[in-house]
């Protein structure tokens, strides 16, 4: 069968110079996606060459085309104007980071922490414009959320509220189930999700009045079974649940929510070396006689050791999940779930696609690879290891 002829020279200059207006109109941004997206895209157009007749290939070619720019993108953002927004945990990391950027672009910025004099909050105090408030805050007392309603209230008179970003979370132990006490689960609970659900439900009345958003930072540890984080991971499965049934339930009042879910980043809450061995020494002085025997000490100094050599790994780079966040505040239509950081999707997909078996191994070897407690050990009194 006679094959049709390929487009020629002249017509194909016409179908790329529209190609670039509509780059040109995009919002695209020149990196390693865009490069392998247009990389794909030549290889299809060789196949499609060798393959299809030239309507069928040049109907599969814009289509592609089309899906692959369109998701690369970055979809049409809402005006900042005189929008306001609440961001808790801004004494480091994320929450810091975030309430000088959306300080920089215009935002009226209210910014909790735990302590005014911390240095994270003098140098907001010092870097940022009189626009951007500091507010003291802890989730855990009910007190302190009241104030910070009250205040948001009267600050937002005039402006409304915008957004919430719940971004402060604590994880105090790294440590088996068996060998956590169950007070660092509650604890766990009174931040990620208590302190972020009374708070939440607090600000409703404003956010409904404003259509506004609700942004919420989680965690991959409230997806995948991460060894030794529980009770941090439990307390972010919960929150996660919790934002998903107030994207159903705030839906008909035009409040979007969306979860953030980064990978490992070099916050300090994360990279405080003295700080996690404090806590593994008070670990070490809570454990019961009998349990401390069976697992013994250089299990606990071995899963220790592991945690600190994974977060050898973390990106020094805040501004993936910044740009998240801020993208969930503005875009016309924010996606439900962000995942800024590296090597998620294939996380992801092991957890999702491999058997368990492959998934645990994975988790063991990407994170922390448990020591034979001391009982299981051979030579040792005790049952016979599984």
């Amino acid at each position: 069968m006679e094959r049709w002829p390929w487009p020629s020279g002249g017509a194909w200059l016409l179908v790329a110079a529209r190609a670039l207006l509509q780059l040109l109109r995009s919002d695209l941004r020149l990196g390693r996606p865009l490069l392998a997206a247009l990389a794909l895209l030549a290889a299809l157009d060789w196949l499609c060459q060798r393959l299809l007749p030239p309507l069928a290939a040049l109907v599969v070619l814009a289509g592609a085309g089309w899906i692959a720019l369109s998701r690369l993108a970055r979809p049409p953002r809402l005006p900042v104007a005189t929008r306001a927004v609440l961001i808790t945990g801004c004494d480091t990391g994320f929450g810091k980071e975030t309430a000088k950027k959306l300080d920089a672009m215009g935002f009226t910025v209210l910014a909790t922490v735990l302590d005014l004099n911390s240095p994270g909050a003098l140098e907001l105090r010092d870097l940022c414009s009189p626009r951007l408030k500091l507010l003291q805050m802890d989730l855990t007392k009910a007190e302190d959320i009241s104030r910070v309603l009250e205040i948001t209230k009267a600050h937002t008179a005039s402006t409304g509220l915008w957004g919430l970003v719940n971004n402060a979370g604590l994880n105090i132990v790294v440590a088996d189930v068996e060998l956590s006490p169950v007070a660092t689960f509650r604890k766990c609970m009174e931040v990620n999700f208590f302190g972020a659900l009374e708070l939440t439900k607090g600000l409703l009345p404003l956010l409904r009045h404003s259509r506004g958003r609700i942004v919420t930072v989680g965690s991959p540890a409230g997806d995948m079974p991460y060894p030794c984080l529980a009770a941090y991971g439990t307390s972010k499965a919960a929150i996660a649940l919790l934002m998903d049934t107030f994207g159903c339930e705030l839906l008909p009042w035009g409040i979007k929510v969306s979860i953030i879910k980064p990978g490992c980043f070099k916050t300090d809450a994360v990279t405080n070396v003295n700080l996690w061995e404090k806590r593994k020494q008070l670990l070490l002085a809570n454990i019961p006689r009998e349990l401390l025997q069976a697992y013994g000490e250089d299990y606990i100094e071995h899963v220790h050791g592991q945690f600190l050599n994974s977060l050898k790994m973390a990106l020094p780079d805040l501004s993936p999940v910044v740009d998240a966040i801020i993208d969930a505040l503005l875009a016309a239509q924010p996606r439900s779930r962000y995942y800024p950081g590296r090597g998620l999707g294939l996380m992801y997909f092991i957890h999702h696609y491999l058997p368990e078996g492959l998934r645990r191994c994975f988790l063991q070897n990407f994170f922390i690879n448990h020591l034979l407690p001391r009982a299981l050990r051979p030579g040792q009194p005790g049952p016979a290891p599984a």
